[in-house]
């Protein structure tokens, strides 16, 4: 009997150590992970920005869930796109533009360089514009004055960059929890047709032409080309190995950080349709202001609710402020070799959206306008990234294999395709 008590114990000794060495794997796997997860966190805000706001409420007040799949396919191309991004990063030490400059002459970097900065102005007036309107909604701030306080946020919030990418990628992933925070209570207020939901996640529908708009303008928010530019700078933070299995780890790794916040984009991103279509359309409101909307949502669901909607805006703007910003120095330095003062670089990207604000242009059509900008630049950096990335003697071991070069130009395809139509839609007086 005391031999069974004896074995019975060893046995119990041996099974507790090997769950305590299970969970002690499970554990400092977990630390090497989180030691690489940050930088698609930073990316993801660009994909919540206040220009996402403007078309996703769009298109739920006026089409009900019929757009939704829009968000998840334009997702699935958010995470193919950032991917490559950091994948160019980790494979080359350098930056997307940075690359650009050593590939292509330096008078088609030149036109890279103004369209990327274009890009970077509509990306800027979304994200000026959304937070101005944060502030003035919940706290009845004039418009100016909102935006002279959303101005000095932005640069606080820049400034903590001296203190190390890591402080930023925390400041940023908070606001990001904000933002989730306040649409998973709109979501609980709300009250959605969750069959609805799913039957427009998974078909595809495209009601008129107005909503063909709409789409590209949803597809423009949420691919957004500034930070495929970005991502390819985040990374190089954490290029510690440089050898092969290096590299191909922390690709590995990035992929699983990029999975995570691009999955959390998509989940706030159909939050904000859905919220619309089972709050507006559903009433017969069809939005067309962010005041509208804030105000619209009070008399519907509660002051919690408009509350909510304020809150997330504000963060969203604040944060996709501070991206933006970091994302025009890399452009600037990358392609040109430019190096002007982030101060300067800010304020002259910010310049549309003061004068949308001193000529009195209705915020929310200048915000879905801005998307749509986006959406015809975006085959720029997506170009760049296919001739780039499919060289061995640039990319090593990383060099794109032949099934992702395919994928990668059919999603350039149907980009393209989509801005064609919408060109056509809108010269014809349809759109």
């Amino acid at each position: 009997m005391e031999n069974e008590r004896s074995l019975s114990g060893t046995d119990l000794s041996v099974t507790d150590l090997i769950s305590v060495r299970r969970r002690s794997a499970k554990v400092s796997k977990f630390k090497q992970l989180s030691k690489y997860l940050g930088p698609a966190f930073v990316v993801s805000v660009a994909y919540i920005d206040p220009g996402n706001f403007a078309t996703n409420i769009s298109g739920g007040s006026k089409f009900n869930y019929s757009l939704i799949w829009v968000i998840l396919f334009s997702n699935l191309m958010a995470i193919f796109l950032q991917t490559m991004s950091a994948k160019l990063g980790i494979a080359t030490g350098h930056t997307l533009p940075e690359m650009c400059a050593k590939v292509f002459p330096r008078s088609v970097n030149w036109m890279f360089w103004i369209v990327a900065e274009i890009g970077a102005m509509a990306t800027n007036l979304a994200e000026f514009l959304g937070a101005t309107l944060g502030l003035y909604l919940l706290f009845n701030i004039p418009m100016v004055y909102a935006g002279l306080i959303t101005g000095i946020l932005t640069f606080l919030i820049c400034y903590m960059e001296k203190y190390g990418q890591k402080t930023i990628e925390i400041i940023i992933s908070v606001l990001v929890a904000v933002i989730c925070i306040a649409y998973t209570v709109e979501l609980f207020l709300a009250k959605p047709d969750w069959a609805q939901v799913g039957i427009h996640t998974i078909i595809p529908s495209m009601p008129n032409s107005e909503a063909l708009f709409i789409a590209v303008g949803m597809l423009g928010a949420t691919v957004m080309p500034h930070v495929i530019y970005l991502h390819s700078h985040l990374v190089q933070h954490r290029c510690t190995d440089l050898s092969d299995e290096g590299k191909l780890k922390h690709l590995k790794m990035e992929k699983i950080d990029v999975t995570i916040a691009m999955n959390i984009a998509f989940i706030v991103n159909a939050a904000m349709v859905i919220v619309s279509a089972a709050v507006f359309y559903s009433n017969g409101v069809a939005v067309d202001s962010m005041e509208q909307a804030h105000k619209s949502l009070q008399p519907l669901l509660g002051s919690l609710s408009s509350g909510a909607f304020g809150i997330a805006l504000l963060a969203s703007g604040l944060s996709s402020s501070a991206v933006g910003t970091m994302a025009g120095q890399t452009i600037m330095r990358g392609f040109v070799n430019l190096s002007i003062p982030e101060n300067v670089t800010k304020l002259i990207t910010m310049l549309p959206a003061i004068i949308i604000i001193a000529i009195g242009v209705n915020p929310m059509t200048a915000l879905v306008l801005s998307q749509v900008v986006l959406s015809f630049i975006l085959p720029f950096p997506i170009i760049q990234m296919l001739i780039i990335a499919k060289r061995k003697d640039l990319m090593g071991v990383l060099a794109n294999k032949g099934f992702v070069r395919v994928l990668g130009v059919l999603i350039a395809a149907i980009i393209i395709g989509l801005n064609m139509i919408l060109l056509y839609l809108t010269f014809t007086g349809q759109a």
